[in-house]
């Protein structure tokens, strides 16, 4: 297949977004043939992107001076700590604004690297080279960046749009089918709160999509980042619309953090725990249908993925869980906030619950 490319248009950057495999060894074409100039990069790595792939990388940025920091990506180092060792060898390497730093890793990679990008003399070029497949349909796409803290996931960061994004469909036959699961939950998610159609599609093709078969994966990638590409363009800062991506995020980060962030549960499992959470809220508020609300919990209800948050804790972690809810981001008040449904395809719907109504649900969750 030839290069898919996508323009996002946000009020603060222009950039283009391009799907295809090979795209790496081609990567000094791919600058110049979209006007990102420079002399030097940075080569933000995550430690466990195969040897092949960095060689290639490196070959096709030989015209460039090209410095690399190898990064242990996890949500534990996703700190303030290792923001400061990247500006640190951006100052120590006389970095200028007109210089670049590339991030090629999954998201996490892509959350430091693009803070670093935005505080280094209060911005220089950022490109995005997502690896994983959670990263290329979702958290490559939209410009937030950002570091965990002891009190939450992502409290600390800024919006910074790269200058291009480059998925190379390649990256993610060197993932474990953990990871690739974890990618599916965010593409789902996309295709459930805006595109019926793309929903349907991903039910006659799970399996193809789980294997990373072509056309499948190619077309699911593309679909999700043209939801999450509109939504982005519409809201850049997430003051209104945006907030429709936290579809079962509130539920999600709370699961992760009352966790530790340990790898007992990766992001995208926690998306598609809170999203049956957060459909198994909407019904009980009489808000879906049990139409709906019976399709979309047989989708992610596959075997391939967690089954139930009971796997993963008991009554006595609900206040656990509710703290972390309380100090997510959308709040404005003693209540919480959560980011319901009403149809698949949409739309969504914020409403606000106190944290009684949330502790009675979580309870009968870990009962029935």
């Amino acid at each position: 297949m030839r290069p898919i490319k996508l323009i996002v248009k946000t009020n603060s950057e222009k950039y283009p977004i391009m799907i295809g495999r090979n795209l790496i060894s081609n990567l000094s074409q791919i600058f110049r043939g979209n006007s990102i100039n420079f002399k030097k990069c940075l080569l933000v790595l995550d430690k466990n992107i195969p040897n092949k792939y960095v060689k290639q990388i490196t070959q096709s940025l030989r015209r460039y001076e090209v410095y690399k920091f190898i990064y242990n990506a996890n949500e534990k180092n996703k700190n303030q700590k290792n923001v400061n060792k990247i500006l640190d060898l951006l100052l120590k390497k006389n970095f200028s604004r007109d210089d670049c730093l590339i991030s090629i890793g999954g998201g996490i990679t892509g959350d430091v690297a693009g803070f670093a990008a935005s505080l280094f003399k209060r911005g220089l070029k950022f490109v995005n080279i997502p690896t994983t497949l959670l990263s290329q349909v979702d958290s490559s796409i939209g410009g937030k960046t950002g570091i965990n803290t002891s009190q939450g996931k992502n409290l600390i960061g800024s919006f910074y749009q790269p200058k291009i994004v480059i998925s190379d469909v390649n990256f993610l036959n060197s993932l474990p089918f953990r990871e690739i699961v974890c990618g599916y939950a965010e593409i789902v998610k996309h295709a459930l709160i805006a595109n019926k159609k793309f929903y349907s599609f991903l039910n006659k093709n799970i399996n193809e999509i789980l294997k990373l078969k072509s056309p499948s994966i190619e077309k699911s990638i593309y679909e999700s980042c043209k939801v999450k590409k509109s939504v982005v363009e519409k809201d850049e800062k997430e003051k209104n619309l945006r907030k429709i991506l936290n579809f079962g995020h509130t539920f999600a980060h709370a699961y992760e953090a009352s966790l530790n962030f340990s790898k007992k549960l990766n992001h995208g499992e926690a998306v598609i725990l809170g999203m049956k959470s957060a459909f198994e809220f909407s019904h009980m508020k009489k808000f879906i249908t049990y139409k709906e609300f019976n399709s979309a919990i047989k989708h992610l209800n596959n075997s391939c993925f967690p089954t139930s948050i009971k796997n993963y804790f008991t009554i006595k972690k609900i206040n656990k869980i509710l703290s972390f809810m309380k100090r997510d981001k959308k709040n404005n008040s003693k209540n919480i906030k959560l980011m319901l449904i009403k149809k698949i395809g949409g739309p969504i719907i914020e409403k606000e619950f106190s944290d009684v109504a949330i502790k009675l649900f979580l309870k009968k969750s870990l009962i029935d």
